[in-house]
């Protein structure tokens, strides 16, 4: 994937509001925090994870002249609070959690320091970015704490929302203690173990399953997983 500019992900609101607080002189410093109110699906708890990728957005925020003229398009937007973009940088604090964490509601998570425009800004970025990653993150850790000591592996990339939510998605379900990834591409970019098993057309590609897992283990005498659901996972599968 090539990387992209995620400047202009965020909320249009966010951007009309800095330009109310700039045409108002408004400097003060303010202190934003990120909370949830309830853990989902009746859970006991959650794991945090998304701030290696909020850090990597917050250190890569340009207003680049695509960015401008777009936003100039839009007819909303003054000439001069362009201008001010041009060289806009967040020069606030944050504070935050360990990923990994496990997390409760009601407790701070993050804590930004800054002023408003700046932490304005950064909101709705920031909720995109934490919120699906602790999902996620919270969803294998109830997987691997159900599979009492066994290994879990993950393998969301053909259901998740997208590259993006694919790459990252897998990050945080090795943060919530999955062992490995069949993301290829994660499996490089976060220098995590690749795994994987074979799909149901090398199976059915064969005269039977025993034939099919045989090849495969001839294969990858090391590296064998086998699919064991393609018929009948109980009477035919794993006998």
């Amino acid at each position: 994937m090539v990387k992209k500019n995620l400047t202009l992900l965020t909320d249009l609101y966010q951007l009309t509001m800095m330009q109310g607080y700039y045409q108002n002189n408004s400097t003060q410093t303010v202190v934003f925090e990120m909370f949830y109110r309830k853990n989902p699906s009746q859970n006991g708890f959650a794991i945090f994870a998304g701030l290696h990728q909020f850090i990597d957005y917050i250190n890569n925020i340009v207003f680049d002249a695509d960015s401008l003229e777009y936003l100039s398009s839009l007819n909303i937007f003054s000439s001069d609070f362009l201008e001010y973009l041009k060289n806009f940088k967040f020069t606030g604090d944050i504070y935050s959690i360990p990923e990994g964490t496990i997390i409760f509601p009601e407790e701070p998570l993050f804590r930004v320091i800054a002023p408003i425009l700046e932490a304005q800004f950064i909101e709705s970025t920031m909720l995109n970015i934490i919120n699906h990653q602790s999902l996620i993150a919270t969803k294998a850790s109830r997987v691997i704490s159900a599979a009492d000591g066994d290994t879990v592996l993950e393998f969301g990339l053909r259901r998740a929302q997208g590259p993006d939510a694919s790459l990252y998605g897998t990050r945080a379900a090795i943060i919530g203690g999955c062992v490995a990834t069949s993301n290829v591409l994660a499996g490089k970019e976060f220098n995590v173990a690749v795994s994987g098993t074979q799909a149901h057309s090398w199976i059915m590609s064969f005269e039977s399953e025993l034939d099919a897992f045989r090849k495969y283990a001839d294969l990858f005498p090391n590296k064998c997983l086998l699919l064991v659901d393609t018929y009948d996972t109980l009477n035919s599968g794993i006998p």
